[in-house]
């Protein structure tokens, strides 16, 4: 049969959007299937709680989007996206009422650490510098840098443990407890090789772009990249499961927004029983059990900072966090998980009744876990924020199973799209030159599953759109 579209993207999530974006904007014909009734895979605003209360289902904070080589240099303002920047990008409590604040000013943080000062300097002050040279190869496949010097540098500060970076840079428990609280969102052990380049990387993007998130819901950005899309020719299909290749329109190449679990369940992919075998072994990460409310009143902070901030990391010590953090790969949770809290009313009055509030947390557990962490959620926050718990008005839960519900791609919770360990870092979903092609020469993978991995960034798609347009329109590639 003729070829209806060039390019198919099954899937709607912001990596299957910005592939669907870079190959109609190269003037191919395209089209993006969904199995859901709404689009945007995790990045959804639904009222979870009480009517008139707008909650993120998944996402939440968007930072990637504003520092991503590629969406953010779309006209999504055209669209209607509206970016929030709250005053403090993140902050980090501890038990005696003080906090520490990541500001968007690298300086006006690094003055809050006294002996540490110097040394958080030398950690970003150069990253931060240099993040225009050396972020698009962070953001990509493993290949040769563009600034091979400036990345080695980023390099040597990465490839150790959360632990022995900490250890060796900081003296005061607090200051390595603030960067514990951005690494962890590794959802690694903290004594894991690599798992300081995920706080590197974080702090760095707080610093260069602060960590702001959409007016009116992580939605209204699945909304302006849709409607972008749309504005230059894509076609948008929802409802509409794809259980087999060939119940689809021809087309001369398909991307797909999927982990390698769902590939592997698509019929017509005519994959060799090699790569099904490799494919089948990778490796899911830990789970969130997360959580929404509805809220009286902000929640009642001891420190300004934290009334400040957008997002807060609770963890009250590095032993704190490490142990969180190690016991969620040993099925061995603790009654003080680390917890990552969201709040945006304080800043954004379009998400509540009048006067009333939203927020939003979760914390890492075991990959399919069903245990509820509610109670250990909350206490953790009250120990934050005396009174927290009176001014709940209404709450909603999400174990990993009922994530995985709502958006397939999370599998047993799993918000990355698979572990994001040293082993499956570069060379996801398995080891090969071209990560997002398969067996199938018209098949791709676009999903967070692929370098450079989980977060509301669209490089994944990016890339394997490259890798599309390589391999079968290499004259609209060089323009």
């Amino acid at each position: 049969m003729p070829e209806k579209y060039d390019a198919i993207i099954i899937g709607s999530g912001s990596n299957g959007i910005s592939a669907a974006i870079r190959l109609q904007q190269k003037g191919l014909k395209t089209a993006i299937y969904e199995q859901a009734s709404t689009p945007g895979g995790a990045t959804r605003t639904q009222e979870l709680t009480l009517p008139g209360y707008k909650h993120d289902v998944g996402s939440a904070i968007l930072p990637m989007g504003v520092a991503s080589p590629f969406l953010g240099k779309l006209p999504l303002h055209e669209h209607g996206l509206e970016w929030i920047y709250p005053e403090i990008a993140y902050a980090h409590p501890f038990s005696d009422g003080t906090a520490y604040a990541c500001y968007q000013n690298l300086y006006e943080t690094a003055s809050q650490f006294g002996e540490d000062e110097k040394a958080y300097l030398n950690i970003f002050e150069p990253l931060v510098k240099n993040w225009d040279k050396i972020g698009g190869d962070l953001l990509g496949p493993l290949g040769i840098p563009d600034y091979p010097l400036d990345f080695m540098k980023f390099g040597l500060k990465a490839i150790p443990s959360s632990k022995m970076l900490v250890n060796h840079y900081f003296k005061n428990e607090k200051t390595k407890t603030f960067f514990y609280g951005s690494a962890a969102h590794s959802t690694l052990p903290l004594t894991n090789i690599a798992s300081a380049s995920f706080g590197l990387v974080l702090t760095t993007t707080a610093h260069k772009y602060g960590w702001p998130f959409p007016k009116g819901g992580a939605g209204k950005f699945t909304e302006a990249l849709l409607g972008y899309y749309k504005s230059i020719g894509g076609e948008l299909h929802l409802n509409t499961f794809v259980e087999d290749v060939r119940d689809i329109p021809n087309a001369y190449a398909y991307l797909f927004d999927l982990t390698p679990k769902q590939l592997l369940n698509i019929k017509g992919l005519n994959f060799s029983s090699l790569y099904r075998k490799r494919m089948d072994a990778y490796n899911y990460g830990a789970g969130v059990f997360k959580l929404d409310w509805a809220l009286s009143e902000p929640i009642p902070f001891t420190s300004e900072k934290c009334r400040k901030a957008g997002t807060v990391h609770i963890g009250f010590s590095t032993d704190e966090i490490e142990i969180s953090e190690k016991g969620i790969h040993e099925k061995n949770m603790t009654s003080k998980p680390y917890v990552l809290v969201a709040q945006h009313t304080p800043f954004d009055d379009s998400r509540a009744p009048e006067g009333k509030h939203t927020a939003w947390a979760y914390c890492h557990v075991p990959n399919g876990s069903t245990e509820d962490f509610t109670e250990a959620i909350e206490k953790q926050i009250e120990k934050a924020a005396p009174g927290f718990k009176d001014t709940i008005l209404a709450k909603s839960f999400m174990n990993t199973h009922q994530l995985q519900e709502f958006d397939p791609n999370l599998v047993g919770g799993d918000i990355n799209g698979g572990k994001q360990d040293i082993t499956q870092l570069f060379t996801r979903p398995i080891a090969k030159i071209n990560p997002y092609s398969t067996p199938n020469p018209r098949v791709y993978i676009c999903s967070s599953s692929t370098p450079p991995g989980g977060g509301v960034h669209g490089m994944c798609g990016y890339h394997a759109a490259g890798a599309a347009l390589k391999d079968h329109f290499k004259e609209l590639m060089k323009k």
